[in-house]
């Protein structure tokens, strides 16, 4: 095997040898080119393997370890994917029991990377066709099988933020009111999320989870797709955790997503059908209840998982939020509950 590739678990890296060996001979690939891909914040390795002809393609190896990650949901959401006629991975082999999968490769150059070189023309031509992916995502994958995005995760995920970010990563305790405050914010924003029609939700339909290809976007990190709020993986990509827009632009491909929607028949009843000044009212509450989260998460990840390096972007989540409190009336409590936290990076000369 490749040198690069280290293991901690001297166990497992002899049960991925075992597994991967007469793979390797029956897919023609060589096993000294076994090297890291990449990594994302999960559990989850990405290996690349070469074929052994110059010209064949080369494929993707995950390792997945139990019992912290479980390949069946990543399986299960591949069939759909496909069933679709979206461009996911296809799936060469798998090991469910210890989490081993051999995968198509669908390229090296990510969304994030393409959109971070393009001019504002190019931008646009990749996020409409993000778009057009996303849309066709909503309309046909069959989103009944998913589990269901309901009041009790989306609050479970809006604690993340005062248990990660306020507490831990400021050492801020807030008082009853202050409490009191934010239940009452979160209340709001979980209503509107299950106010919402409900179809397939990848909950991270961004830049850094799509690959650009001919024919439109391969899609990654799909594991935890739900059934939830048809707003959530608009919001996701047009506020990203990595890259930003100007506002009139994030209108321009909101408004395109909303035609789009409507004319293939993805749910917008409940009032988004026919108001886009109510679809995007719902898509903000929708970001905020994502970018709060994402706070919470990103904060967790350097405390707990040892992985610093997503602090660097929580000012732009306390941009977008602060963005989106001082629009709404009702969402206002908020703003003296991030002020002592994002007034850090203001202090650093940050721009909000």
């Amino acid at each position: 095997m490749s040198t690069t590739t280290t293991w901690t678990d001297p166990a497992r890296e002899q049960a991925f040898n075992a597994w991967l060996a007469p793979l390797a001979a029956r897919h023609g690939l060589r096993l000294e080119s076994l090297r890291p891909a990449s990594a994302d914040a999960s559990f989850r390795r990405y290996f690349r393997i070469d074929a052994q002809d110059a010209g064949g393609a080369s494929r993707i190896v995950m390792d997945a370890p139990p019992p912290q990650e479980d390949v069946r949901p990543f399986v299960h959401v591949a069939g759909l994917i496909a069933a679709a006629g979206l461009h996911g991975p296809e799936l060469l082999a798998v090991d469910e029991a210890h989490g081993f999968l051999l995968l198509s490769d669908l390229g090296q150059q990510l969304y994030l990377d393409a959109l971070r070189q393009a001019d504002a023309a190019q931008a646009d031509v990749l996020m409409r066709q993000a778009i057009a992916a996303l849309v066709q995502w909503q309309a046909r994958v069959d989103a009944s099988t998913l589990p269901l995005y309901d009041g009790a995760m989306l609050q479970r995920e809006l604690a993340l933020f005062p248990e990660w970010c306020v507490q831990r990563e400021f050492g801020i305790t807030w008082t009853d009111t202050q409490q009191e405050q934010w239940a009452r914010v979160a209340a709001l924003l979980t209503a509107s999320a299950l106010a919402q029609p409900r179809v397939a939700v990848h909950r991270d339909w961004m830049p850094r989870n799509l690959m650009v290809g001919e024919g439109g976007p391969r899609i990654l990190d799909f594991q935890d797709a739900v059934r939830g709020p048809v707003s959530y993986d608009i919001a996701s990509l047009l506020r990203d955790a990595f890259v930003s827009w100007d506002e009139e632009r994030e209108i321009d491909w909101a408004v395109r997503y909303w035609q789009a929607a409507r004319e293939a028949g993805v749910p917008l009843d409940g009032g988004l059908q026919d108001d886009f000044g109510e679809f995007w009212r719902a898509m903000e509450y929708m970001g905020l209840q994502r970018h709060l989260k994402v706070l919470g998460i990103f904060c967790r990840l350097k405390h707990r998982d040892g992985k610093p390096g997503y602090a660097a972007d929580l000012p732009r989540f306390f941009t977008y939020a602060t963005k989106v409190a001082m629009r709404y009336r009702q969402l206002q409590p908020l703003l003296p509950l991030l002020e002592p936290l994002s007034g850090t990076f203001v202090e650093q000369g940050y721009t909000f």
